[in-house]
C-alpha cells in the first residue's frame, strides 16, 4: 500500500485511550490509515516532517456562524478595542460614511452597550454621523441594532412615528413615544427585509474570507446555527451559496448547516420538513445538514434573555420569549416527530424550562433512541435543570469565550448569587453530560484556543474570576473542541480523535497545551490545519 501523505516527527496527543500518543500518522484517501507501528513498511507520495511540534486532533466549533463573520469581516468594526465610547463610534460611522456614495448603506457591527457607558447609539446621533446615508448598526449579540431615520425611510416609514411595534421584539422608543433606533430581537425583521438576502457572489465571498480567516485558527470544522430565512440566516439560497464555496474550493472546513425553524413547513403526505423530505444527516464529510435551529429567547447581556427572576437592577424585566410557548411547543413536537435533531436557543432559565418541557413531550409521545436535541448557549441553569437535562439526554451549547469578551456585562445583568448558575460546564461534565466547544462566532472571537483558554481560566476582561468551580481542565476543554462538538451532530465516528479511520484532520500547534501555563493558552501559535490530509493553512512552511 502506497499512502497519500506520511506526516512524521510531530508529538501527536490522539484523545483515543486506546493510542493516546504517536509520533507518526498516515494518510490514505483523506481518512487515517494508521499510526506508527501501523505504518511500518509502508511508503508515501509525500512525506512531511512536522519538526518535533505539537499535534492535536482539528478543532470543530459547534456553533458558528461562519457566514455572518464572513459579512462581519467586510463591515464597520465595532468591537470592545475598536471602539471605547459612543463619541468613537459615531466617528468611525462618520468616516465610512464620507467614503462612500450618498445613497449607500453605513453597515457596521459588534458593538455592546456595557461597554458604552450603558447606552446604545441613538437614531439621531447615527442621522448627525452618517450624512443621510442609512445606517445599519447590528449589537454584538446579533440580537438587536440600531438604525436611524434614512434606515427607517428604506424600510418603508418615511416618519418614524409610523414605526409599528413587532410581536416578539421590541421597538426602542424614547421619552416621546418616538423610535430612538434600537430595534430587538424579532423586530430586527424590519431591518431584514431590505438588508436581506445579501448578493449571492458576495455571500460566497464572506465564506471564503471567513474560512481562510478561521483555517489560520485551527479550525477544520463547524456548525453553522440557523442558515435560510429567518433570524440568524441570511435568504433562502443558503446552502446553494455553501455548495458553491464548497465547489470553487473555497471553504476550507467541514461544515454542518442548520436551517432556521421558518424553513420548515408542511410538505405533502403528512410529512413536515424541507422540500423532499431532507432532514437532519443528509449530506457528505464536506457540507451536510444538521439540527433545525429555533429561537426561544434572547440575549443575557442585552437583557432580552427569558428569566424566571428579574434582571440586576432592572424591576420588571425578565427578559422575553420570540414566541409563545405553546407555538414553539408546536413547532418541537412537529420536528422531534418527522426525524429533525432540534437545536433551540435558549439562555433564560425560563426559556430553558420551556425547551425541556417540550423536549421531554416530543419523547415521551413519540421515542427516537439517541434524539441528542440540543440547547443553545443554556446560559443560566439551576441543579435541577442540569439533572434534568442530563436525564433526557440532551446536549447543552455553552460558550466558553463568553466569559472573557461578555463576563463583565453578564455579572450586571444577574448579580453575584445568581451569576453562580452562568454558563457552567464542569457541572455538565459531572453530570455525566457531553459538552461541545463553541464561540457563538462573530458574537465572540472565533480562535478555538481562545475558547479553550476560557474554559480553562474562566475570567472577565476586567480580570474578575468568573464562577472558577465551573473551569475546566486542559484536557477537557480540548476533548469538548473535538470529541465534543462532534458527537453534538452525531459524527463521533469519523471526528474527534485521530484514530485509524477517521478523517485526517489535525492542527499543528507551536507549544504543547498540556505544559504551557493555563494563563498562556491564547498566545499558543497555530503553526498548521491540515484537513483530510492536505494543508489548508501553512504558517511555519511545513509543506514546502
Amino acid at each position: 500500500m502506497r499512502l497519500d501523505v506520511l506526516f512524521v516527527n510531530g508529538r501527536f496527543t490522539t484523545l483515543d485511550p486506546d493510542r493516546p500518543a504517536a509520533t507518526r500518522l498516515g494518510v490514505f484517501a483523506g481518512r487515517i490509515a494508521g499510526l506508527d507501528e501501523d505504518l511500518d513498511g509502508l511508503t508515501a507520495e509525500v512525506v512531511v516532517d512536522l519538526g518535533g511540534a505539537p499535534v492535536v486532533p482539528g478543532f470543530n466549533d459547534a456553533h458558528h456562524h461562519l457566514s455572518m463573520r464572513g459579512q462581519r469581516l467586510r463591515e464597520l468594526d465595532l468591537r470592545d478595542g475598536q471602539v471605547r465610547t459612543l463619541d468613537e463610534l459615531y466617528a468611525k460611522v462618520a468616516e465610512r460614511a464620507a467614503g462612500l456614495p450618498p445613497d449607500a448603506w453605513v453597515k457596521g457591527a459588534g458593538y455592546d452597550q456595557n461597554k458604552l457607558g450603558g447606552l446604545h447609539p441613538s437614531r439621531e446621533a447615527l442621522d448627525r454621523a452618517a450624512g443621510g446615508r442609512p445606517v445599519w448598526l447590528q449589537h454584538v449579540s446579533g440580537h438587536m441594532g440600531v438604525a436611524n431615520t434614512a434606515a427607517f425611510a428604506r424600510m418603508g416609514f418615511e416618519r418614524v412615528e409610523d414605526v409599528p411595534d413587532v410581536a416578539g421584539g421590541t421597538v426602542g422608543r424614547d421619552a416621546d413615544g418616538r423610535p430612538d433606533g434600537l430595534l430587538a430581537e424579532q423586530a430586527q425583521g424590519l431591518a431584514d427585509a431590505v438588508l436581506r438576502p445579501v448578493p449571492f457572489e458576495d455571500f460566497v465571498e464572506g465564506i471564503a474570507l471567513a474560512g481562510r480567516v478561521a483555517a489560520s485558527e485551527g479550525l477544520t470544522s463547524f456548525t453553522e446555527p440557523g442558515v435560510g430565512r429567518g433570524l440568524a440566516g441570511n435568504g433562502a439560497w443558503d446552502l446553494a451559496a455553501f455548495q458553491e464555496a464548497v465547489r470553487r474550493g473555497v471553504l476550507p472546513q467541514r461544515a454542518t448547516l442548520m436551517p432556521g425553524s421558518p424553513n420548515l413547513h408542511d410538505i405533502g403526505d403528512g410529512w413536515f420538513g424541507l422540500d423532499l423530505g431532507f432532514r437532519t444527516g443528509i449530506g457528505d464529510d464536506r457540507l451536510r445538514i444538521g439540527p433545525v435551529k429555533l429561537f426561544s429567547d434572547g440575549s443575557l447581556i442585552g437583557r432580552t434573555a427569558a428569566m424566571c427572576c428579574d434582571y440586576e437592577g432592572e424591576p420588571g424585566n425578565r427578559g422575553l420569549l420570540q414566541e409563545d410557548a405553546e407555538a414553539l411547543r408546536a413547532f418541537i413536537l412537529r420536528a422531534h416527530a418527522a426525524g429533525w435533531q432540534i437545536a433551540t436557543h435558549a439562555i433564560g432559565d425560563h426559556a430553558i424550562d420551556v425547551v425541556l418541557d417540550a423536549y421531554e413531550e416530543a419523547q415521551a409521545r413519540d421515542p427516537r433512541p439517541d434524539a441528542r436535541h440540543r440547547i443553545e448557549h443554556c446560559a443560566v441553569t439551576s441543579d435541577a435543570q442540569v439533572a434534568r437535562i442530563a436525564r433526557l439526554g440532551v446536549i447543552p451549547v455553552p460558550q466558553g469565550r463568553f466569559v472573557s469578551e461578555l463576563g463583565d456585562g453578564m455579572l450586571a445583568a444577574l448579580g453575584a448569587e445568581r451569576s453562580l448558575g452562568c454558563y457552567r460546564q464542569r457541572s455538565f461534565l459531572e453530570a455525566g453530560i457531553v459538552i461541545p466547544g463553541s464561540s457563538d462566532c462573530p458574537v465572540a472571537d472565533g480562535a478555538p484556543l481562545l475558547g479553550i483558554h476560557d474554559l480553562v481560566n474562566r475570567r472577565t476582561a476586567s480580570g474578575v474570576p468568573f464562577t472558577p468551580a465551573e473551569s475546566l481542565t486542559v484536557e477537557q476543554a480540548l476533548r469538548a473542541y473535538t470529541i465534543g462538538s462532534a458527537y453534538a451532530v452525531g459524527e463521533e465516528r469519523h471526528k474527534g480523535t485521530l484514530s485509524r479511520g477517521k478523517l485526517a484532520d489535525f492542527v499543528v500547534l507551536g507549544d504543547d497545551l498540556f505544559t504551557v501555563a493555563p494563563e498562556r493558552i491564547k498566545d499558543v501559535a497555530v503553526l498548521a490545519t491540515v484537513v483530510g490530509g492536505a494543508f489548508v493553512f501553512d504558517g511555519a512552511g511545513l509543506s514546502a
